[in-house]
């Protein structure tokens, strides 16, 4: 890189988050580790990624950033430009999961997944825009998944939340790239050592049984994965971090839109993307929006 890189991402307290915080630090990048109650749940995490930038002298700085809250994004967005004078990377992994028939969760549930995987996108993208317009260059990495592409029994609302996350980001890779700015997909497969079903959002399980053989089903959702991982091992959440590094260290403009990361899957995500790629620019072409994607590099 022939300079530092100002990096911003979201749900940094462990997982994806915390291995690109870490990754893009130990790159040369100026990071800002975003987390949600830094304070009292998360001040663990907070305290440990701090500890480990010290030890290793990387400018890393972890912030308070909740992104269901206007004020909370405001604020650490704000605080990211004002200590580095701007922003070239933002990237957006918080993101909650869910397992269960989807009217075993209530809508009070489907509205809290949407805020964080949907709408804290939505409002972290807000805040940082206007800076990365004024310089004219920056680059939205959001970290979807695969089931964000293939419509999946029992993960119904994680994938219409993903489903908008991706539409989002697709609609803003055509807007921005005009202005200098690239918009990047990143697409995970099941990477269970992330510790991602720990925190997963817990259905309605009276009412989900009354799904039958479909709720018995749920248990046996993971056993293809645990049956690779017994054959090669577990994924490792690095190589989400490496593969955003990677992005993040392609020139402008020709960074894909979508990167699929899927080692224990069976590549529908990769084969919806390749037929889908073609009808999508022919639609932007009919629609006489071609010369966005040919600034896109399209």
């Amino acid at each position: 890189m022939t300079r530092e890189l100002r990096s911003l991402i979201t749900g940094s307290s462990s997982g994806f988050g915390r291995a690109t915080a870490v990754t893009l630090a130990r790159a040369g990048h100026r990071v800002f580790a975003g987390m949600r109650a830094i304070a009292s749940k998360n001040a663990g995490p907070a305290s440990e990624l701090a500890e480990l930038a010290a030890r290793e002298g990387l400018a890393l700085r972890v912030i308070e950033l909740d992104v269901t809250s206007d004020a909370s994004v405001d604020a650490g967005v704000a605080r990211a430009l004002d200590e580095a004078g701007g922003v070239d990377v933002l990237i957006n992994n918080a993101g909650v999961l869910s397992q269960g028939p989807i009217e075993a969760f209530t809508v009070a549930q489907a509205e809290a997944m949407f805020q964080v995987n949907y709408l804290g996108a939505v409002r972290v993208n807000r805040a940082v825009l206007p800076a990365m317009r004024r310089q004219k260059s920056g680059l939205l990495v959001h970290v979807s998944s695969a089931v964000g592409r293939v419509a999946t029994p029992l993960f119904g609302h994680y994938s219409a939340s993903k489903f908008a996350l991706e539409a989002m980001a697709e609609c803003a890779s055509y807007e921005l790239a005009p202005l200098g700015i690239d918009v990047a997909i990143v697409e995970p497969g099941a990477f269970p050592t992330t510790g991602v079903m720990a925190n997963a959002m817990q259905a309605d399980e009276a009412r989900a049984a009354e799904y039958g053989a479909l709720f018995a089903l749920a248990a046996e959702l993971w056993k293809p994965v645990i049956e690779t991982m017994k054959r090669q091992g577990p994924p490792d959440p690095q190589q989400v971090a490496d593969a955003i590094l990677k992005l993040t260290e392609l020139p402008a403009g020709e960074r894909p839109l979508r990167t699929v990361l899927d080692p224990l899957g069976n590549g529908a995500a990769e084969e919806i993307n390749r037929r889908t790629e073609d009808v999508q620019r022919a639609y932007i072409e009919w629609m006489g929006l071609g010369g966005v994607l040919r600034r896109a590099g399209g």
